[in-house]
């Protein structure tokens, strides 16, 4: 098992960057594919960015596909989000998650669902 806590979020303007960062800290990060959701105020959570346990394979989100990276740092525990030319809609509590061995096809026919450890979340604003 792992524990998530993430960091880096913030207000920014329409246009802008920001890069979120995920550590864990368990003996097993290495072998758990690893996710980004988010959830916007009276909405429910969504599946934003996932990356395989190697880093080998990623899977996004069609309303970030091309604005946001998703990447990790075994070595270091760390997962990262990076997200450019961020709007309005943008605009939740964004959540890590990991899964152990979960698979990228998994996470495609479920919207990840299967995630079970979360982090407590960290306020991304959009500002228009």
């Amino acid at each position: 098992q792992v524990a998530l806590v993430e960091s880096g979020g913030g207000l920014v303007q329409t246009g802008g960057s920001l890069t979120l960062s995920c550590a864990a800290s368990g003996r097993t990060f290495t072998s758990h594919t690893m996710g980004w959701f988010r959830q916007a105020p009276g909405k429910e959570r969504e599946f934003v960015a996932a990356i395989s346990w190697t880093g080998g394979g990623t899977y996004y989100a069609d309303s970030v596909k091309g604005r946001f990276t998703i990447s990790r740092d075994n070595a270091k525990k760390t997962v990262a989000l990076q997200m450019n030319n961020l709007k309005p809609e943008d605009t939740a509590v964004y959540f890590c998650a990991g899964r152990y061995l979960l698979s990228i096809a998994t996470i495609k026919a479920s919207g990840g669902r299967e995630f079970d450890t979360w982090g407590r979340g960290t306020q991304v604003t959009v500002s228009s």
